[in-house]
């Protein structure tokens, strides 16, 4: 059957065995057994063994930035040790982005509120803080902490992680806000 027949007939063509296992491989994070991949692949354990050696011997000829080894009774892809510190300086780099000032006023004011909702950051802020709340979770610096009982709003806290970064064993090596804040606060938190 041609490829075109194949298709309209409803089989899905299978790709050849290496491209198989460098697809699998690609997306596992801890090694995987040569007879999982034999399974998934419906295909002798044997040959597996051979092509995934194989592909290991061609990466390591070629000189790749990649190693493929075989460890814990598994497979599974590795960066060149010789590469390594590249790839380190590459996520280290990338975690290391300043936030803007509105990350950083949004942090401080779930930090020193928290459980705070989205509304009360913005109230206090003056502006929707929403993206900017997205982004610091996404980051790892603040996470959901259930909800508001009375409003059902979600309410949000600063992570381990914030504390890591700031070099901080709790929140209460926090310093005091007090000294920076206008003497009428007591004031303007009564109206809100």
């Amino acid at each position: 059957m041609e490829g075109s027949d194949a298709a309209e007939a409803g089989i899905s063509q299978v790709p050849d065995l290496e491209p198989a296992l460098e697809a699998i491989l690609m997306v596992v994070d801890e090694p995987v057994a040569e007879v999982t991949l034999a399974q998934v692949l419906e295909r002798p354990t044997g040959e597996v063994g051979a092509a995934l050696r194989g592909l290991s011997a061609e990466y390591t000829a070629a000189g790749r930035g990649f190693d493929l080894r075989e460890v814990a009774g598994g497979w599974r892809f590795y960066t060149r040790a010789e590469c390594a510190p590249l790839v380190e300086r590459f996520v280290r780099d990338g975690q290391a982005a300043r936030l803007t000032q509105a990350a950083l006023e949004t942090l401080a004011v779930v930090a020193y509120r928290q459980p705070v909702s989205r509304a009360r950051v913005a109230a206090i802020r003056g502006v929707s803080s929403d993206g900017v709340i997205r982004t610091l979770t996404a980051r790892g610096l603040v996470e959901e902490a259930g909800t508001d009982p009375e409003s059902q709003a979600v309410l949000y806290r600063t992570t381990s992680y914030f504390l890591e970064r700031l070099g901080l064993r709790s929140l209460d090596e926090l310093p005091e806000l007090a000294p920076f804040l206008p003497d009428d606060m007591e004031i303007l938190e009564e109206k809100q």
